[in-house]
Order: C-alpha cells, then sequence, then structure tokens
C-alpha cells in the first residue's frame, strides 16, 4: 500500500469512527505516541495516533487494527519504516488483557518479529523474497525495539489466556528470537 492510499485509509477511518479518538488519549499504553514525529517517517500518515486510540474503543477496534496493519506494513514481505516507532505502542497494548483486539495485535507483533529477522546476504532466496538488511533499516530499529521493550514480550509470553496461551509454539520461538537474537 503507497502512502497515499495510507492516507486515505486513516482519513476514512476518521470519517467512520470519528468517536474512536475521543477515547482514552491518557490510557499508559499510548504514553508519548501524540509525541512521536510520525509524519517525519516515510510513508507514514501524521493521522496515526488516531489508529492507536481507536484500538482502545470497542466499536471502531476491528477496523483500527485493520487499517493500522495496512499502515505499518508495505508488503506482505515488508514492514514500513513506522514498525519500529509502532512496537512500543503495539506491545503494550498487546501486553494488556483488557484490549478487545488483543489477539490481533499479538499477530501483528509476531509478524513484525518474524520481518525484523536479519537476512543472511548469501541466502539468495531470502534476498530475493526479503531484500538485502541494508536496504531495510527498519528491520534492525524494530530489532533495537524488541530489545529494548523485551520485558513486554515476557508478559505476552507467559499469558496463560486463553487456556493454552496466547501464542502458539512458532511464534513464541519468533518473539523469543526478536528478544535475544541467537
Amino acid at each position: 500500500m503507497d502512502a497515499a492510499a495510507k492516507e486515505a485509509a486513516v482519513a476514512q477511518f476518521l470519517r467512520e469512527y470519528p468517536e474512536a479518538t475521543q477515547a482514552e488519549r491518557d490510557h499508559p499504553a499510548l504514553l508519548g505516541c501524540l509525541d512521536a514525529a510520525w509524519s517525519q517517517i516515510p510513508g507514514c500518515p501524521a493521522g496515526i495516533p488516531a489508529l492507536f486510540e481507536g484500538l482502545l474503543d470497542q466499536a471502531a477496534a476491528p477496523e483500527a487494527l485493520r487499517v493500522l496493519g495496512n499502515v505499518l506494513m508495505d508488503s506482505v514481505f515488508h514492514a514500513s519504516a513506522a514498525m519500529p516507532t509502532a512496537l512500543p505502542f503495539l506491545l503494550r497494548l498487546a501486553a494488556n488483557p483488557d484490549i478487545a483486539v488483543r489477539s490481533g495485535l499479538v499477530d501483528l507483533v509476531v509478524v513484525a518479529a518474524e520481518l525484523s529477522q536479519p537476512v543472511a546476504a548469501d541466502n539468495d532466496r531470502m534476498v530475493l523474497l526479503l531484500g538485502n538488511d541494508g536496504d531495510h533499516p527498519e528491520r534492525e530499529q524494530c530489532r533495537a525495539a524488541f530489545i529494548e521493550h523485551a520485558s513486554l514480550v515476557h508478559v505476552l509470553l507467559i499469558d496463560e489466556r486463553p487456556p493454552g496461551g496466547l501464542i502458539s509454539a512458532d511464534d513464541r520461538e519468533s518473539l523469543l528470537n526478536a528478544v535475544a537474537p541467537r
């Protein structure tokens, strides 16, 4: 999705859910969200904080999550340049069991963990799919964000809700690799 389409998607969300941005701007999980320089990030809509706020509104949360996922991904194989800035907020929200779209947030965090893994320059197939690490600085930035917020990842890993746990074994491995690279 290109930058114009991302802007249009956020604008559409704001038209459909104007009350969602009035939810809980002072929610602890969003501390600093309004202060982030979203509009300075290439391809990132300035209205991205409204999507985070929308995640706190029961009615708007599913659509906010859908649009946020599209904004934070440039393609199925590439996280956007905004992902590293978004990760702390995603992790804080995903660690909160009261968030209605928590499982979707966990899924988005797991995708970010997978896509942040380094790509070996000599692995032609992976370079073809994912590109060189040098062309995707967001990977290293995401790895740094995961390490910085490892305590929130561990909250997700130990959560036993729903029965059997919040995260599958494969997803657990991805998150562990993100906070403790091998």
